[in-house]
Parts: structure tokens; C-alpha cells; sequence
């Protein structure tokens, strides 16, 4: 697989990306919500369990997630991590440089518009006089938000977009990128999920044809433009009929070409909505692919549940689950034991996010305490050279693919109905070429 001709392959798309992420409406209508430290206690596993030291000073930190909108999946933890990481904070002050610091937490909904993700960046570093931001949830989010940052000479922590949009698509001029100075981010990559989705298409037997849903956003753009380069070798074509607006509700087009061309392989990376109406149009209209394997749309239980039955063995990209063998350089919890202080607290399934953003706590700290204090020059330069170990594994910003990045585990898995479980649906890991340390729990299995 050859990567570096794919990463140009990106970087000739990112342009039309980063207007995108400039001008994106995917939502209005929701105001900003705001947390300080002093909120829900987190789980006994996550308690310091003695009197907090005093602490004499105050790091402000900058949250921006998309907790209403089309995005909602990604944010859907996030108040919960942010009431546990400030009831964390409040027992347990970060001690840097000889001081000891209280941790308050602003967060902000981008209501999953990236226009909103910008200006509420703007409003944490002018109005609110945050000293570090932190931001995650597709390209939508990310990349408005570090680009306030950046702008405005403040350090900025992101994650939950494939990196290749996030750096390229931020670029003046992505063939010839720059190094970004107060921005930085984690997670995987589009060679990485090409090769997971590779993985388990291999282990069915396919005619190698594969239809391709892209959606005209920042993500819909990267993927489609280094999709078919990035998969070629091993001999797959991608039928791609055309990027289509972010909620359409008439695929019959897409569906149509993909019939037409007798592809037996579903790929793309909709938003939920949007693939749940594409599905239920698919099955009403004939196109059954013998796997699918869709990026964003299907990371969420919810997504799931709005399908129903015709959702059994829909496959997906897993970023993070309980089973992954990573702890908190915070608490001290396991994956296993951060997950479920989520279910216990809230009633709810875990989902993927719920790491990464506790994660992106652990990097604040780590950061604070490598460059003695929270000044933000010192704060951006440590972060250059940052190496960190979190519950999505570890993490090494001098170790590249590209300058401001650190890249994370990625697996894959299948969805599937559970027999009398206490939720309705569960993910089985299935590919785990990329992260052998994850445990498998099945093989590929065919859509019906």
C-alpha cells in the first residue's frame, strides 16, 4: 500500500475540505453548555479518596463538542466526562512547577455546525480567557476550533477525525504543507481504516466491487479522494456516483449506480441520519451487499437502534471499546472500568468517544506538567515533543506520520444483535491486524 502517494492524493482534496469546515450549517439551534470542576463525583475507582491539597492557582480549560445536531453521537458522553474529570481535578490538583493547580472546565456545544465550532473557540479564548482548548468529534469540529487557535496563539488538543483532513485540510496550500505551531492531535488515519475495511472484505469471498457513500463534507472528501488509491493493490475498485449534500433523503441515484454496477462491497462515511435513510432505501430497493463497512454513521448504539433488524452485521472502524488492554494515566481505570462507570452513572451503552475524550484530559495534564505550568508558549512547544500512555493507548507526538499528530489503535468490527443482553446491540471485534493487542470476539459474517 503505498501511503505517500495517497497522502497527496488527500492533500489535492483538502482544499475544497477546508471551505467546508469553514462554511459548514449542518445544525442551529441550541445554546452552549457550560461546566466547572466542582460537578458529579466520578466513580470510587476514579476517586483520589483523601482531602484535596490546596491548590493556589488555575488552569481554565476549553471544551468544544458537538452535543446537539447531526454529530450528537460523538458528544453524547461528554458532559458526563467532563462532570467526572472536574470532580477528578477538584481531588486531585495538577502539580507543575512547583504549584498546584485547580482545573476549571468551560464546555461549548458546536451544535454540530462547523461555523458554531469557530465561533465558540473564539468566545473560550477572548471571552472566557481559556488557556488551553480542546475539541473532538469529526473534521466539522476540529478543525475550526485549532484554526481559532492557532490564530489566536493559543495550545489546542483535538481528536475523533482521521488526521489527514485535520492537517491537510488546514493547510494554506496542502501540497506543500506547513507545521502547525499551537495545534496537535490524535488518532488514526485513512491508511489505517483502508486497511481495517480491507481486512474484513478479505474475509469474504466478493467480486472486489465497491460501492462508495460519500457525503460533500470534510470527511466525505478525504475519504473518496484516497479511498480508491488506497485500496487498488489489493485489487478492489470504488464505484464513487458523486459527493451528495449532508442530509439527503433520496439515495435512489447512489442505489441505482451501485446496482447497475454489481458491487458487493458497501463503504463511506455518512453521518447517522443520513445512512439510516440510505439503508432503509437499499433494502426497499433491492441493493444487498454481502458486507458493509461504514465510518462515522455506525460508530453509535443509537444509530443501530434507529435501524432495527436490517442492521445485523453492519461493520464499522472501533476506535476504543472496554476490551482494550489501555489504562488512564489519570485515574488508574481500565478501559473496561472507565466504560462502565459511563453505563453505571448514566443507564447508557458505552460508546466509542467516551475514551477519547477522557483522553484528552490525560494529554492536558501531561502537557501542563512537561512545561511547568500552563503558559501557553511553553504548553505549545511541550507538546511538540509530548509522550504520553492513555486509555486509547499510547500516544508519541515526535513520531509523526506528520508534524502535529500522534496516531492512535484502530480495529474493526460488526454489529450485532445480543440474546437477552442488556442492550440491544453489540460490536464484535473482528479485524485486528492493525492493533494485535485488542482481542478478537468473531469473524466477518455476511449481511443477510
Amino acid at each position: 500500500m503505498k501511503i505517500a502517494r495517497s497522502m497527496r492524493v488527500v492533500a489535492a482534496v483538502a482544499t475544497v475540505g477546508l471551505l467546508a469546515t469553514a462554511c459548514g450549517n449542518l445544525d442551529e439551534g441550541s445554546t452552549d453548555s457550560a461546566a466547572s470542576s466542582a460537578a458529579a463525583q466520578p466513580s470510587a475507582a476514579a476517586s483520589g479518596g483523601s482531602e484535596a491539597p490546596a491548590a493556589s492557582g488555575t488552569i481554565k480549560v476549553g471544551f468544544v463538542s458537538p452535543l446537539t445536531g447531526p454529530l450528537a453521537g460523538f458528544g453524547e458522553p461528554d458532559q458526563w466526562i467532563v462532570d467526572t474529570m472536574g470532580a477528578w481535578f477538584a481531588d486531585n490538583p495538577i502539580e507543575a512547577g512547583g504549584t498546584s493547580y485547580n482545573v476549571e472546565i468551560v464546555l461549548k456545544d458546536s451544535q454540530s455546525d462547523a461555523k458554531r465550532a469557530g465561533e465558540v473557540a473564539g468566545e473560550l479564548i477572548n471571552q472566557d480567557g481559556v488557556d488551553i482548548v480542546m475539541a473532538h468529534g469529526t473534521p466539522d469540529t476540529t478543525n475550526p476550533v485549532a484554526d481559532q487557535c492557532e490564530a489566536n496563539a493559543t495550545p489546542c488538543i483535538t481528536s475523533d477525525a482521521p488526521w489527514q483532513p485535520y492537517f491537510f485540510g488546514r493547510q494554506k496550500d496542502p501540497a506543500n504543507p506547513v507545521p502547525f505551531k499551537y495545534t496537535y492531535h490524535f488518532f488514526w488515519g485513512l491508511e489505517d481504516v483502508a486497511a481495517v475495511y480491507q481486512d474484513m472484505w478479505g474475509q469474504l469471498d466478493t467480486n472486489k466491487k465497491v460501492a462508495g457513500l460519500f457525503p460533500n463534507d470534510p470527511d466525505g472528501q478525504a475519504w473518496s479522494g484516497a479511498f480508491p488509491d488506497l485500496t487498488k493493490e489489493q485489487g478492489y475498485t470504488v464505484n464513487d456516483p458523486g459527493l451528495y449534500p449532508n442530509g439527503t433523503q433520496d439515495f435512489s441515484a447512489q442505489i441505482s449506480a451501485y446496482k447497475k454496477s454489481g458491487d458487493e462491497i458497501l463503504t463511506g462515511v455518512p453521518i447517522p441520519p443520513d445512512f439510516t435513510t440510505f439503508w432503509k432505501q437499499a433494502k426497499q430497493q433491492g441493493f444487498n451487499p454481502k458486507i458493509a463497512t461504514i465510518g462515522k454513521a455506525l460508530l453509535f448504539p443509537a444509530s443501530m437502534e434507529a435501524l432495527g433488524d436490517i442492521g445485523q452485521n453492519l461493520g464499522s472502524e472501533v476506535w476504543w471499546t472496554p476490551n482494550y488492554p489501555f489504562s488512564s494515566s489519570l485515574t488508574g481505570q481500565s478501559a473496561a472500568e472507565l466504560a462502565q462507570g459511563y453505563t453505571d452513572a448514566t443507564g447508557k451503552q458505552w460508546t466509542q468517544p467516551i475514551g477519547f475524550s477522557e483522553a484528552l484530559f490525560e494529554v492536558m495534564q501531561a502537557v501542563v506538567i512537561a512545561a511547568g505550568g500552563p503558559d501557553k508558549e511553553a504548553v505549545s512547544a511541550a507538546l511538540a515533543t509530548l509522550k504520553v500512555d492513555t486509555v486509547v493507548g499510547p500516544l508519541d507526538w515526535t513520531s509523526g506520520p506528520v508534524p502535529n499528530v500522534s496516531k492512535t489503535p484502530l480495529t474493526g468490527g460488526q454489529w450485532r444483535m445480543t440474546d437477552g443482553g442488556e442492550f440491544p446491540w453489540e460490536i464484535v471485534i473482528v479485524s485486528n491486524s492493525l492493533a494485535p493487542e485488542v482481542p478478537l470476539g468473531g469473524k466477518v459474517e455476511p449481511l443477510s
